[in-house]
């Protein structure tokens, strides 16, 4: 038997970082996010030996290990080693060998959450093979539980619910790790115009985000006014986009982020670079209403609004950048799994 499961990327429109303990804990954090048609995909194939196989498909990387309660955590395949130790912790199931193989739709560091949600994609190939009790908010806060606490990776909460749940949510965030998914109910016609109108950018740069989230994290913790005052504005900014979406005004989601651009990069001096700032003025001057670095910064993907027909004149634009312009399609399932 085979067992696969897959757990779409996500788009993050606003609010991105206000997810982020201390923030989180202290104000409360708000985003509006989407998943999208790219994927993390996780497959496990049982083994009539007693080893554990685990590659990595897309970045050419393989171990293996005689039958263990627990995997070393020592910088190869941690994210896959982490789900291992975790649910052999949690739920003591009987060792058998097995390969897991993983593989996700874009490159890492892109800002689209591949990391959380590959883990989440493990976990629902886990779940499949052991069928493990699990609801939808439990894979998200074990996921969580596993790369912020387990694998002591900085990070936010958005990219696990996002993954998990999948489709238009805005999503709230307190302290001890409680967090509400709000499913946004919107139109087809304005869900479509925003898929239409919106590029995903990838600038063939990636980034450690968990450098810029330390950074981020350390401003708050510091009381840094500016930094703070800027991740209460981007907060904000999830609700403004929310109401955008269920009122129909989608061009107002071009201006909204065009002004979240510049609050952004006052959460931590990491979030942008020359380069970045070259293609975004780029994008405005050939008629994009606004858009944003997706994920945590420092590079990967971009977004851009660009109503009417000048999504055209934007992707003449950026030509001569060495990046690329990715096709997507948003989606309403989160994860998914099956056996064959």
């Amino acid at each position: 038997m085979l067992y696969r499961s897959k757990a779409p990327l996500r788009i993050g429109l606003a609010g991105g970082g206000s997810d982020v303990s201390p923030y989180s804990d202290i104000y409360g954090g708000a985003i509006l996010n989407t998943t999208i048609s790219l994927y993390a995909h996780a497959n496990i194939q049982e083994l009539d030996v007693p080893k554990i196989r685990l590659e990595s498909l897309d970045r050419k990387e393989y171990e293996e290990y005689d039958l263990s309660e627990e995997l070393p955590v020592d910088g190869n395949l941690d994210l896959a080693k982490g789900v291992y130790n975790r649910l052999v912790k949690d739920f003591k199931f009987p060792l058998r060998g097995f390969h897991l193989s993983t593989y996700v739709d874009v490159p890492a560091g892109s800002g689209l959450g591949t990391s959380s949600t590959l883990v989440v994609a493990i976990l629902g190939a886990f779940m499949e093979w052991l069928h493990l009790p699990l609801g939808s908010y439990d894979i998200a806060q074990l996921a969580y539980r596993i790369e912020r606490s387990d694998l002591q990776m900085a990070g936010g909460k958005q990219d696990q619910y996002a993954a998990t749940f999948g489709g238009v949510n805005y999503m709230e965030f307190y302290a001890d790790n409680k967090v509400i998914v709000n499913p946004l109910r919107i139109e087809k016609k304005h869900l479509l115009e925003l898929e239409n109108n919106l590029l995903l950018f990838y600038t063939e740069t990636s980034h450690v985000s968990s450098d810029i989230i330390k950074e981020q994290q350390r401003n708050v913790k510091e009381n840094k006014q500016s930094s703070v005052e800027a991740m209460h504005v981007i907060k904000e900014q999830a609700k403004e986009i929310k109401e955008a979406l269920l009122t129909g005004h989608i061009h107002r989601i071009g201006i909204i982020l065009d002004e979240g651009f510049e609050y952004k990069k006052q959460m931590a001096k990491s979030i942008t670079t020359p380069l970045i700032e070259e293609i975004y003025y780029e994008a405005r001057k050939a008629g994009a209403l606004g858009g944003k670095i997706s994920g945590a910064g420092g590079g990967g993907f971009m977004v851009f609004y660009c109503s009417d027909n000048h999504r055209f004149r934007v992707i003449e634009a950026l030509r001569r950048f060495n990046g690329y312009f990715t096709n997507y399609k948003f989606v309403k399932e989160g994860l998914f799994t099956w056996s064959i």
